[in-house]
Parts: structure tokens; C-alpha cells; sequence
């Protein structure tokens, strides 16, 4: 199939976790003659999320969108869909990785993710949760966050930065900055 007559949906799937659940969502999906380029699945609380990225005729993609919402209430499930176009991802030549482990309070994922703003960088995932007070001590709120610049960084300057604010909120936390050579052709 040409990269123009595919077409693209953006599914997400909310509802109570249980066994078989995902298999089925993706029997679905295959059944109806998409392809799952890109998803992620999270568990909050005792609800899951499931995103996917489905690529696919017209026909599949239309087969999907008409049969997906009575699957989702078999299923007990919200569902959510949006077409969307495939694009050439922009060449993003830095890539930033950070992980913190804090005293949870409200705004620190916040503070985190203003600090990638400040620097322009697009946040490609986040991952946080949050672990009970236990023993004494407070509550402790991890942290992941992978983040790509279009721009080329200075690395010691985006770390020094993290470095600030990770003292500033008493955090401990780790960054790893790849700048990506690119190569005259």
C-alpha cells in the first residue's frame, strides 16, 4: 500500500482492567484489517488506558471506526477515535532522559515539565506514579520523562538546569543528554 492511500486513526480505550481485555481490543483491530503502528498502555488506579496508532486502507480504517464503539460497550469500554495523517517526524538531534525520586506534592511533575518548556524541548513520554507513605516516611513520587529539542543543546547547560532544580525540590534525580551528530550527505 502507498504511503498516500494509508490512513490513520487514533484510538484510546478506557475501562476496568481484567484478563484478556487487550488481546481482544487487538483481535478487533487485526480482525478488521488494521495495522497497530505505535500504542501505549498504562494502568491508574484499577482502570487501564490503551492508545494505539492503527494505519490502514480506507475501507479498514472506516470498518474500525463504524464497528469499534459497539465492541467498546460489549467490552464496558470508553472509547475514543480520531483520524489523523501520517507525518514526517522533524529531526530532533538532541534527547534528554531524566528520572527523579521526590517527596510527592502537588506541582513537581509541573516544575519538571516547565523546565523542558523553558529549554523548547518536546516531551515524548512522561511516566509518574506515586508510592504510599510507608515506615515514616512521606510519600515518594517517581518520575520519567524522555524529551527530544529540534535545536541542538548545550548538554552541560540543560543538566546544570536539571541539576538546580532537582536541589531546589530536594530530589534526587539522574539525566542522561544525547546530542546526535548529523552527517553531511
Amino acid at each position: 500500500m502507498t504511503p498516500s492511500s494509508q490512513h490513520y486513526l487514533v484510538i484510546t480505550a478506557l475501562g476496568t482492567d481484567r484478563p484478556g481485555i487487550v488481546n481482544t481490543i487487538t483481535r478487533h483491530v487485526s480482525s478488521c484489517g488494521c495495522n497497530i503502528e505505535d500504542s501505549r498502555l498504562a494502568m491508574l488506579g484499577e482502570e487501564f488506558t490503551f492508545i494505539m496508532l492503527l494505519s490502514g486502507s480506507w475501507n479498514a480504517i472506516t470498518l474500525i471506526e463504524s464497528t469499534l464503539p459497539l465492541k467498546g460497550a460489549e467490552l464496558d469500554l470508553l472509547i475514543v477515535m480520531k483520524r489523523t495523517v501520517a507525518h514526517d517526524r522533524e529531526a530532533m538531534p538532541s534527547t534528554v532522559w531524566v528520572q527523579v525520586e521526590v517527596e510527592d506534592s502537588p506541582h513537581i511533575i509541573e516544575r519538571f515539565t516547565a523546565l523542558f518548556d523553558e529549554w523548547h524541548m518536546n516531551i515524548a513520554e512522561l511516566v509518574s506514579r506515586t508510592q504510599p507513605a510507608q515506615d515514616n516516611l512521606p510519600p515518594q513520587l517517581y518520575i520519567q520523562i524522555t524529551a527530544h529539542s529540534p535545536a541542538s543543546q548545550n548538554a552541560s547547560e540543560i543538566e546544570q538546569a536539571f541539576k538546580d532544580l532537582c536541589t531546589e525540590l530536594d530530589a534526587q534525580g539522574t539525566i542522561n543528554v544525547v546530542n546526535y551528530q548529523q552527517q553531511d550527505e
